[in-house]
C-alpha cells in the first residue's frame, strides 16, 4: 500500500448504504493484554489452521519522516504534460486544476494531523486468512449497546466513516438518545489503509465478508448488524447471505445502481426519516442514516432485536464538533 494511497485516505466514497442484522456462529472466550485492556477473542473454528495467529494487538500509525521527505520531493519533481487546447475537460483532467490538487498533497496536507486523528481512537491487528487485518474498535459507554461493523468504499479506507464515531457511540452527546448507542468495528480492506496486502486472489466481497464475520467472532460479538457504502455494500450484504439464522436486509448501493443521491431510493430514504436532513454536517447525517436503516430491522429467529430499538427523533443534526 503506496502512501500515496493513504493520504487519499480522506475521499469519502459513495454514501448510500446496506445494513444487515444477523447472528455469528462463533463462541467467545476473553483474552487479557497489557494494562486494563481487554480483548475478547472467539474459540477458533476446527477448520482453522492451528498455525494461524490469531491474537488481537493493539496498533498505532507511524509513517517515518523520511518517507513523507520522499513523497514531497517526488511531487515537486512532477514533469507535468502541456496544457489542454480546450477550455473544458472534453481533453481531460485540466492543467491548472491538477497541478493544485498536487501542491495540496505536497505542501499543505498535515499527514501528522491525520496521524493524530486515527490514533487518538483504539486500533487494532489481527491475522485473518494469512492477511493482516487493521481494525478501529470503539466500545460505547452506554449498556447494551448494538454491534455495528462499518465497511468503507473504493477508492477509501476508515477515514470516510471517522464522524461517525461519536454520534453512533455516544448519540447523548449529540442529542441523540443512549439506547440507540453501538460499539463500532471499522476495517480496513485486505490491500487498503494499514491492513495487509494479499499475496494471491480471491480476494472478492464473499471471501471479506467470511473475514468479516471470523472478526467479529474473535471480539466476541455473536448478534451485530452490518452497513457498508459504495464496494462495502456488497461485502455487507455477502455477511447477511452466509450467516446463520434469520436475516432482515434493508437497501443498500453500488455507485451507478441507479438510487444514486437524488434518485427515489434516496428520497424513499429522507422521506422514512421525516425530512431531508439538509441542515447539520456529514458525520450526523451520516449517523442519522445509519440508524434509520437499524429502524425496524428484525430477525425472525430470536437471535436479533434491532427492530426493538427507539428512533432517533433526538439525535441532532447541528451538533458541534463535527464540522468538516
Amino acid at each position: 500500500m503506496t502512501l500515496e494511497k493513504l493520504q487519499l485516505a480522506g475521499s469519502v466514497a459513495a454514501l448510500s448504504v446496506g445494513l444487515f442484522v444477523f447472528a455469528s456462529p462463533h463462541d467467545a472466550q476473553t483474552m487479557t493484554t497489557s494494562g486494563t485492556d481487554a480483548v475478547v477473542v472467539a474459540a477458533a473454528p476446527a477448520t482453522r489452521q492451528a498455525a494461524e495467529d490469531r491474537s488481537i494487538r493493539p496498533f498505532t500509525v507511524h509513517v517515518p519522516q523520511a518517507e513523507l521527505d520522499d513523497l514531497r520531493r517526488r511531487l515537486a519533481a512532477t514533469r507535468w504534460s502541456d496544457r489542454e487546447t480546450v477550455t473544458d475537460r472534453s481533453q481531460g483532467v485540466q492543467l491548472d486544476k491538477l497541478q493544485a490538487l498536487v501542491r495540496y498533497w505536497g505542501t499543505d496536507y498535515d499527514w501528522r494531523k491525520a496521524e493524530a486523528t486515527l490514533n487518538a481512537l483504539p486500533q487494532f491487528m489481527t491475522t485473518i486468512d494469512g492477511v493482516d487485518i487493521h481494525f478501529i474498535h470503539v466500545r460505547s459507554r452506554h449498556p447494551n449497546a448494538l454491534p455495528l461493523i462499518m465497511t468503507h468504499g473504493w477508492p477509501g479506507s476508515v477515514f470516510e466513516l471517522l464522524k461517525t464515531v461519536g454520534p453512533l457511540t455516544d448519540p447523548p452527546a449529540y442529542g441523540g438518545r443512549a439506547e440507540d448507542a453501538f460499539d463500532l468495528v471499522l476495517p480496513s480492506v485486505p490491500g487498503y489503509g494499514f491492513s495487509g496486502k494479499p499475496t494471491g486472489t480471491g480476494w472478492n466481497p464473499d471471501r471479506i465478508a467470511r473475514a468479516w464475520a471470523e472478526l467479529m467472532g474473535r471480539l466476541g460479538y455473536t448478534r451485530y448488524v452490518a452497513q457498508g457504502g459504495d464496494w462495502g455494500a456488497p461485502i455487507s450484504s455477502a455477511m447477511a447471505r452466509q450467516a446463520p439464522g434469520g436475516v432482515a436486509r434493508h437497501p443498500r448501493q453500488l455507485a451507478g445502481d441507479g438510487t444514486a443521491r437524488g434518485g427515489r431510493g434516496a428520497r424513499r430514504r429522507r422521506a422514512r426519516a421525516g425530512g431531508t436532513l439538509r441542515a447539520g454536517t456529514r458525520g450526523v447525517r451520516r449517523a442519522r442514516h445509519v440508524l434509520q436503516e437499524v429502524q425496524g430491522l428484525r430477525c425472525h429467529d430470536g437471535h436479533a432485536t434491532a427492530g426493538d430499538r427507539p428512533g432517533l427523533d433526538g439525535l441532532s443534526s447541528g451538533a458541534g464538533g463535527l464540522d468538516v
